[in-house]
């Protein structure tokens, strides 16, 4: 029964992805991944189960030893009062073990990588989680590639289904 109530309100409990940052695929070359926890406060979560969050221009930072979210989007919880609201674009701390950080740092200083979240959302056990990125980021002429692949694919799958020329 309480199953049904939530998915009558569209609330993002498990296994669901809140947002996804499509452009970091285009942008840069995707080379490791990692999952990594965030700190978040009680309206923040509220707000993330309503799916009203953007990873756009939103990148990994270290500090004293942390790894720092900066520049994410979530909306304010609407049904909170003002003195419970939390700040939309505050920085928010990635939960990574000292040593995925340390390997983190050491790419990002020596070879010239960025670390870029891909996604955000919400693991097996309900907890929110953000895939992290090292990347590399892409020259215009590998973007004008992508963009002819995926052209080229799409109009591939069209001709295979019978719907194009």
């Amino acid at each position: 029964m309480a199953k049904d109530k939530k998915a009558a309100k569209g609330l993002i409990s498990v296994n669901h992805t809140v947002a996804e940052n499509r452009r970091a695929r285009f942008d840069y070359f995707l080379e490791e991944k990692f999952e990594a926890g965030v700190m978040l406060t009680g309206t923040e979560v509220k707000s993330l189960r309503h799916g009203q969050c953007s990873l756009n221009e939103c990148f990994a930072e270290e500090r004293g030893g942390d790894l720092w979210l900066i520049g994410s989007y979530i909306a304010p919880y609407g049904p909170a009062g003002a003195h419970l609201q939390h700040v939309p674009r505050r920085e928010r701390k990635l939960l990574l073990h000292k040593r995925e950080i340390a390997r983190l740092y050491a790419a990002v200083k020596q070879k010239g990588y960025t670390i870029v979240p891909v996604r955000l959302y919400f693991n097996s056990r309900g907890v929110a989680k953000v895939e992290i990125a090292l990347a590399k980021g892409k020259a215009q002429h590998d973007k004008r590639e992508t963009i002819k692949q995926r052209d080229w694919n799409r109009s591939k799958n069209r001709i295979l289904r019978g719907d194009g020329e």
